[in-house]
């Protein structure tokens, strides 16, 4: 049985940050959350519209609140706060779905290069896959994997229960989360546009 929670081994994260590179995706390695932040900040324009999309791994690190309490930033879920989805659905999916910087995480990275994201509304994978000028992921190493075969049974037989607890706690839901949507990036098609930070901590699910 896997131990999900497994940092992965220099050799296995020097192998897949060569693969990502391979494929039009820039990885940098840190050491901590500290580092981490740091470095997103650094990348992160003054001024600049950010999306931070839902994340336990984000929240850790406190890019959460650094988008959206710093002012540093044109924090696109700020605006959403304010609107109301009965009136502005359609304005807030929008703007949503293709904000100019979209910080998050993933589920999991093959050491082929490859990076899968599940997502039960699929509210964040438009931004992922093309509609934002830049994409930034801070990923725990554990979340490294041999193959996509791998990949999905960690989202299945670890993510998903994690997250379903998760919203049963914080929501009540009952019913838990579902895998319903897949993003599966094999290779990206504008150099420079996705950045991928390793953290060498246990960081999300």
């Amino acid at each position: 049985m896997n131990d999900w929670k497994n940092l992965a081994t220099e050799e296995s994260l020097k192998k897949t940050v060569d693969a990502l590179k391979d494929n039009n995706i820039d990885a940098i390695i840190v050491d901590d959350e500290k580092a981490a932040k740091e470095k997103v900040i650094e990348m992160l324009p003054k001024g600049a519209e950010v999306m931070n999309m839902s994340s336990i791994t984000l929240t850790q690190v406190g890019l959460d609140k650094e988008i959206a309490e710093s002012g540093n930033y044109d924090a696109v879920k700020n605006k959403l706060a304010k609107m109301d989805r009965r009136t502005q659905g359609a304005e807030m999916q929008k703007l949503g779905a293709a904000p100019e910087w979209a910080v998050g995480s993933v589920h999991a990275v093959t050491e082929k290069g490859q990076v899968v994201v599940a997502s039960n509304t699929g509210s964040q994978l438009p931004a992922y896959a093309y509609a934002s000028a830049h994409v930034i992921w801070v990923v725990g190493t554990q979340k490294i994997v041999k193959d996509l075969d791998t990949g999905m049974k960690r989202i299945y037989e670890y993510v998903l229960p994690l997250e379903s607890v998760r919203l049963n706690k914080q929501y009540n839901m009952t019913a838990g989360s579902f895998v319903s949507k897949l993003l599966i990036v094999n290779r990206e098609f504008a150099p420079g546009r996705v950045t991928l930070v390793f953290v060498k901590k246990v960081l999300g699910f």
